[in-house]
């Protein structure tokens, strides 16, 4: 129960205030040099040369057949650097990738995810004890934050603020010294989960097809060249339909992430994230074969737990 009443805590501090959480294990790769952009161009699902200083995107790191080996935040704070940040599970394949390709271009590819520390401001608060302006989402630009620097990069529920390792405790006292309440990586799940944005590594796997995620839209550019594994995301598109689908899952009671999920006796995904909201009660995401369509009850596991499968976003 104490547990519950924390979580509890933690979510109105999120949804009412400000919490924050430390996300320094994040994978980082900074793309320096003058083909940074369009060397990641041929390589990512969006548009990278588009960015101007400051912007940013949401795009993916597709194998050849259209398998996603990661999503990213894209975020270009200077002309001859380009930031990718993504889930720690990617970090070596990512790495190894865009070092293998970048051969012949004038262009470094530098593993960052040691030297720099992220830490996440969530809730109406979060400028405010900041002290920065509000930012768009995937916009970014250098602040001072305590008199440390830091990259301010604007987020659906916040602020992110990217700043050297070292200074990551300093920040941290300082911030919370201003208002903001430290929170578990559990709480923010929860605010995840009921937000119905797909994780690396929970819902999204190597396996997965951006169009099965339900992210083509913010993505994946159709207008720019060609990239790696683009011919299968654009038929796919074009003339195809996935035979998976991102859902929401009402849940009869709380479930483990990885339970199989079986429509009759025919089993039609993995549940991914799983959790028990405050304003929903118990609810989770999951990738999950097309006869499986929002209305349809499935088993969940074999503990008797069920889920009315829902579109999104929750209702």
């Amino acid at each position: 129960m104490t547990v519950t009443v924390e979580l509890d805590a933690q979510y109105r501090q999120l949804r009412e205030e400000c919490g924050l959480l430390d996300r320094s294990g994040r994978g980082g790769i900074a793309v320096v040099g003058p083909d940074g952009a369009e060397y990641l161009q041929g390589q990512l699902t969006n548009d990278v040369e588009s960015l101007a200083v400051g912007d940013g995107q949401y795009a993916a790191l597709l194998d050849r057949k259209g398998h996603m080996q990661t999503d990213m935040r894209v975020l270009r704070p200077a002309t001859e650097e380009i930031l990718l940040d993504f889930e720690p599970s990617a970090r070596a394949a990512a790495l190894r990738h865009l070092t293998m390709y970048s051969i012949g271009r004038d262009v470094q590819i530098v593993d960052s995810t040691e030297e720099r520390a992220i830490v996440s401001l969530i809730g109406p608060r979060a400028a405010e004890i900041a002290a920065t302006p509000p930012l768009p989402e995937f916009a970014n630009e250098m602040a001072s934050v305590a008199g440390i620097p830091v990259l301010a990069v604007g987020t659906p529920q916040g602020i992110d603020l990217f700043l050297p390792s070292g200074e990551r405790d300093r920040l941290i006292a300082a911030l919370t010294d201003a208002g903001a309440v430290e929170v578990s990586p559990e709480a923010v799940e929860i605010v995840r989960v009921e937000a119905g944005v797909p994780r690396f590594g929970a819902e999204m796997d190597t396996a997965t097809m951006p169009a099965e995620a339900g992210i083509v839209e913010d993505a994946v550019s159709f207008t720019k060249g060609c990239y790696i594994g683009q011919e299968t995301v654009a038929r796919l598109h074009y003339k195809g339909k996935p035979n998976r689908h991102l859902r929401g899952l009402r849940l009869s009671g709380a479930a483990e992430p990885g339970a199989a999920l079986r429509l009759g006796e025919k089993e039609v995904g993995t549940l991914g994230g799983a959790v028990v909201s405050p304003a929903l009660g118990p609810i989770g995401l999951a990738i999950v074969r097309r006869e499986a369509e929002p209305g349809t009850e499935i088993a969940v596991g074999e503990d008797g737990v069920t889920a009315e499968v829902v579109a999104l976003p929750f209702g």
